[in-house]
């Protein structure tokens, strides 16, 4: 991915990571996701507000034919950081009923260099093609049941783990293919205000993640979730380059 998209990127694939028996495989309306739910994380550079990242389950929609769950991420941040590396990103995506594949992914950035990116998917053809501003920019061949990064996000919520598992979904942003892998590793607490988590610390193997930003970017992230079985994400640490930010939890609706 370019621009903001360095950054944001590990935000929108990890966000959302499952602690112990966080899911069964079921419908996602029974695994913690729904039309309505909505999180927000504020961020902070240092000692620095930084802004804030929404994740959102809208109402179910039809693309190309066919009923999908629809899921928006948007980002961005404050005029004091903006003068450094402004984000003004909204992520959707949509994917099938049965949570199989992605059917179309989303991304619209306004910032010195725009973009209006539509990723649609060939299954048929094993194919997705990618374009910026209605222009098409790239064809690639994609793997079966392959999603969109921020997909991920929500797939993850289905999966059954247990610590110090590893759990491995093929992601596309249109450009490159990766395998996302991550690994559930310690138990840690995690204060938040007046709020005390008993959380896992996750930490993903950013050698795949590496192939879509950067490469002298040196990506590092970590990321704790509850182990209460809401499976909610309530700290996120993320670097690309000189790029450092920390986000937590801040509210969820409803």
């Amino acid at each position: 991915m370019i621009s903001s998209m360095k950054f944001i990127l590990p935000i929108i694939i990890i966000i959302h990571l499952l602690a112990i028996n966080c899911g069964a495989n079921d419908s996602a309306q029974q695994n913690h996701f729904y039309p309505g739910e909505k999180l927000t994380y504020w961020g902070r550079w240092g000692i620095i507000p930084a802004g804030y990242v929404t994740l959102e389950v809208l109402p179910n929609e039809i693309i190309d034919g066919v009923e999908t769950y629809h899921f928006a991420l948007t980002a961005k941040t404050n005029s004091v950081v903006d003068f450094i590396y402004k984000i003004r990103e909204r992520h959707d995506s949509y994917i099938d009923m049965q949570t199989t594949h992605t059917i179309q992914y989303k991304k619209r950035t306004e910032s010195k260099y725009p973009s209006d990116i539509k990723l649609n998917f060939d299954w048929d053809k094993l194919e997705a093609t990618r374009s910026d501003f209605g222009k098409m920019t790239s064809q690639i061949h994609v793997l079966p049941g392959s999603f969109d990064p921020l997909a991920i996000v929500y797939i993850l919520r289905l999966q059954a783990l247990k610590e110090n598992s590893v759990i491995e979904i093929p992601v596309t942003d249109g450009k490159k293919n990766i395998m996302f892998s991550a690994t559930i590793t310690k138990k840690a607490l995690v204060i938040i205000g007046e709020k005390t988590y008993e959380t896992f610390e996750i930490s993903p193997d950013m050698k795949n993640l590496e192939q879509l930003v950067k490469k002298d970017a040196n990506p590092t992230f970590k990321i704790w979730i509850t182990s209460d079985g809401q499976c909610i994400p309530v700290k996120i640490q993320s670097s690309v380059g000189i790029v450092s930010f920390i986000f937590e939890l801040a509210s969820i609706e409803p």
